[in-house]
């Protein structure tokens, strides 16, 4: 019996050959990402810097940076109010969009974002009893009410989600977080029915905005709760690499050595000194969290770690564009940048939803 000569394993082959190349490729895209991130920024730092009701020279803005006249009121401009306005985006953009990978990974759920763990209802629930039973009327005073609010929320929704055979799982988060969002937003439109005062000093907090909320009063308060974002973010990159492992599967996940609890209880509080440092800052910004992950994993693939890079980057990129847009729209006025951001996310995240929905199909 002869043996038929058997055929050379040239798909084994060419796959061996093209997975360098292919490494190479996605290592170069991810590069390019980020640069194109830090081009995108820094025009976007510059656009809010020159841009909006009275346009400013550049070299006035590179005056004032570098050389600060006093009495120039171009350069004052830029010290007083642009320049706070632009340092609270490029911090609030960035802990939002972390916060949004961190939430998308920890839940295994794309459409996560802080709001699932009640940050927003946490935090808006306490401003509001402020305003209400407090008399708390200025922005720069609801900061530690808006964080503990969130913190309050979050810690609320982990206990409920704690409470099953299996503790803590993305289903349970995100079912405790839809109640515990429900309830709350219930009781602030309870107190806003009965209070106008409440609802007019509300309003402006709750539209989310990077204006009315500067000066060096405000700058003071951002500094104050800059080590909560440190930590945060900190916490963020050190579960990065274990949000690459939880993708893969809880049992997965655990066989390899992950603390599954202990990893999710890191990530919740990441989460919350994140959003809820941001949402104190600059009041409820949806979207944010929700469509950078999205657009950054489109560009640098799973890698959380890479995500997480991009997603700092892209975030303020995001929030100072719409703060950027809202002035330009609206010159003798502005529109809000949560405003702004909601209109743009809006059409971005259907057009998420529907390739999500088309690719599991």
């Amino acid at each position: 019996m002869t043996l038929a000569p058997t055929e050379p394993s040239t798909p084994d082959l060419t796959g061996a050959l093209l997975r360098p190349v292919r490494g190479s490729r996605s290592a170069r895209r991810r590069r390019l990402t980020l640069v194109l991130g830090l081009a995108l920024l820094l025009l976007a730092v510059v656009a809010s810097l020159a841009l909006g009701s009275r346009d400013i020279d550049l070299g006035v803005v590179w005056q004032a940076l570098v050389d600060h006249q006093d009495g120039a009121h171009g350069q004052d401009v830029v010290l007083d109010q642009r320049l706070p306005r632009t340092l609270l985006g490029l911090l609030v953009g960035a802990c939002l969009a972390a916060a949004g990978t961190v939430m998308q990974g920890i839940t295994r759920n794309p459409l996560a974002d802080p709001g699932l763990l009640g940050v927003n209802a946490g935090a808006s629930l306490l401003v509001v009893l402020a305003i209400a039973y407090l008399g708390v009327s200025r922005p720069s005073s609801f900061i530690w009410f808006a964080l503990g609010g969130a913190a309050l929320a979050t810690a609320i929704v982990y206990l409920v989600g704690s409470f099953t055979r299996d503790g803590a799982t993305p289903v349970t988060l995100a079912l405790a977080g839809t109640a515990v969002t429900a309830g709350v937003t219930s009781v602030i439109t309870l107190i806003l029915l009965s209070s106008t005062r409440t609802v007019n000093t509300y309003r402006f907090w709750s539209v989310g905005s990077l204006a009315g909320r500067d000066g060096p009063g405000h700058l003071a308060t951002t500094w104050a709760l800059a080590p909560f974002l440190l930590v945060g973010l900190l916490l963020a990159v050190l579960a990065a690499r274990q949000l690459n492992l939880v993708a893969m599967g809880t049992d997965l996940a655990r066989g390899l050595g992950v603390r599954i609890g202990f990893t999710r209880a890191v990530c919740a509080v990441a989460v919350v000194l994140l959003a809820g440092t941001a949402t104190a800052l600059a009041g409820p910004i949806v979207f944010v969290g929700l469509v950078v992950p999205h657009l950054v994993r489109m560009l640098v693939g799973p890698d959380y770690r890479w995500i997480l890079a991009g997603a700092l980057l892209y975030g303020p990129v995001l929030l100072l564009a719409a703060d950027v847009l809202g002035r330009l729209l609206v010159p003798r006025d502005e529109l809000e940048a949560g405003l702004v951001v909601a209109a743009v996310g809006a059409p971005v995240m259907i057009a998420i939803v529907r390739r999500v929905r088309l690719v599991q199909v």
